[in-house]
């Protein structure tokens, strides 16, 4: 079959294109922008990459139009294809279709941590010889690819709550049948497209609706908002896990993010010790145990992986130190991911406070109100709590329609704004000083801004 991939450099988009190449399917896509790393990967496949969305790619005839959900009506090619009645479907459909048909589906959903979560799952799965497929939004560095068909009876999947096309407003999960699902947290997000919580809370039951009976839910018992989801209905099995004192059945954890117990009820069943930081992300490791061992792997052997576990790229991302200050590269784009990304790198550094002879340590925080949510202002007043473990913070302002200094005008001297990229480096730099954190937070490229960085520093010194 020949498919033509419409928003194919986006990492759902690229990573089921490298999975249809590899079913053998014939593949060709297109995109607004044509960019490296994911260019680059898709044209090491074999896979033909046009810019932009010309009406003339109707004369490519594939046998179907895979259509991203970056895509609408409007769109010159979407158009030429609805006139001439072609084939088409949305990503996650043809996804449901082709690939997981017939295998054991383990979906990661939630508002924060599915991409570190699909990745540590498939790690594990692949560490037991299960040789699961996978398909992450991001690039595992275990693997260095983000997705691929697997030989084994599984496939791992991130599980996105956005919608699945611009004919298809449904959650793009509620495609994904799963009989393993982990619902690893539920907050307000995505406000572009839901108008209020309780309506991604819906989504989220309708995700609940497609598990079978023999299924197993693998939900957080902390998430007030997901307690709400099962109370809709709940017709699978349900593993629990995050409690923060025992409960007979859940999973929990004792001792710190880089190491520590695994409880279930007053029972140790595994030891967790690794180089990740952060609370969340022990929250996260118990989910993925907990979704291993429905499909056979041992606490004991997943705990075993994870000590091996590498995280995903743009996950305090170390990259570089100059002039003795770190530069950090991390995805986080929600206030709450801010939150505990700024948290879990406090932490590490009050520890190593402890040693004899560490000078004082301050983290720098910076970041851009990239996402759908920040630029519509509709958390901006979270701000000020997102930030508040950081020393110093330091924001672009971009044309968001609300005003970033206003927003955090309540950390008074602590936070500082700037109008562009340059400008916010020369802040950064001129404020730093050996020993020094530097925090990098967005969903996007932010304009190069680690390099800068990096580079400003160098030469300061």
């Amino acid at each position: 079959m020949h498919i033509h991939i419409l928003g194919v450099c986006g990492t759902f988009m690229g990573g089921l294109a490298a999975i249809a190449r590899e079913a053998g399917h014939r593949v060709t896509g297109c995109d607004a922008n044509v960019y490296p790393p994911m260019s680059d990967q898709l044209r090491a496949l074999g896979i033909e990459l046009i810019e932009g969305y010309g009406a003339d790619q109707m004369a490519i005839a594939p046998d179907l139009f895979v259509i991203g959900n970056v895509v609408t009506r409007g769109n010159p090619l979407v158009e030429a294809m609805l006139d001439a009645g072609a084939a088409y479907t949305s990503g996650p459909q043809w996804l449901a279709e082709h690939v997981l048909q017939g295998r054991h589906v383990l979906a990661v959903a939630g508002t924060h941590g599915k991409t570190t979560t699909t990745s540590m799952l498939a790690w594990i799965l692949e560490c037991a010889d299960q040789k699961p497929g996978f398909l992450v939004g991001g690039v595992p560095q275990n693997f260095g690819i983000s997705a691929r068909a697997g030989s084994g009876r599984c496939f791992v999947i991130e599980a996105d709550e956005y919608d699945t096309a611009f004919f298809d407003k449904r959650s793009k999960f509620v495609h994904y049948r799963p009989r393993t699902a982990i619902l690893n947290n539920l907050e307000m997000d995505h406000a572009d497209i839901f108008p209020d919580l309780a309506a991604i809370e819906t989504q989220f039951h309708h995700l609940v609706r497609t598990v079978p009976a023999h299924g197993r839910l693998i939900v957080n018992a902390r998430e007030q908002s997901l307690a709400r989801v099962l109370e809709r209905g709940c017709w699978s099995e349900v593993q629990r896990f995050g409690a923060r004192k025992e409960e007979p059945g859940t999973l929990r954890a004792r001792g710190e993010p880089n190491a520590f117990d695994v409880l279930r009820g007053s029972l140790r069943i595994a030891r967790v010790e690794w180089s990740l930081l952060g609370e969340h992300n022990q929250l996260n490791a118990l989910a993925a145990l907990a979704a291993a061992e429905h499909v056979g792997v041992a606490p004991d052997v997943a705990a075993a992986a994870l000590a091996r576990f590498e995280n995903v790229r743009r996950r305090l991302e170390l990259r570089g130190e100059a002039a003795g200050v770190k530069v950090y590269d991390d995805f986080a784009h929600h206030p709450t991911a801010i939150h505990t990304t700024i948290a879990g790198l406090r932490r590490k550094i009050d520890h190593e406070l402890t040693s004899p002879g560490v000078a004082p340590q301050r983290i720098l925080a910076v970041f851009e109100p990239r996402s759908n949510t920040m630029k519509l202002g509709t958390m901006n007043s979270h701000l000020p709590w997102a930030l508040e473990e950081a020393d110093l913070a330091f924001c672009l302002q971009g044309d968001y329609g609300w005003d970033a200094a206003a927003a955090l005008a309540p950390m008074g001297a602590q936070a500082v704004v700037a109008g562009s990229v340059d400008k916010l480096v020369e802040h950064v730099v001129r404020a730093a000083r050996p020993g020094d954190h530097v925090l990098v937070m967005s969903n996007g490229g932010f304009g190069g801004i680690h390099g800068k960085l990096l580079a400003a520093l160098q030469a300061r010194r």
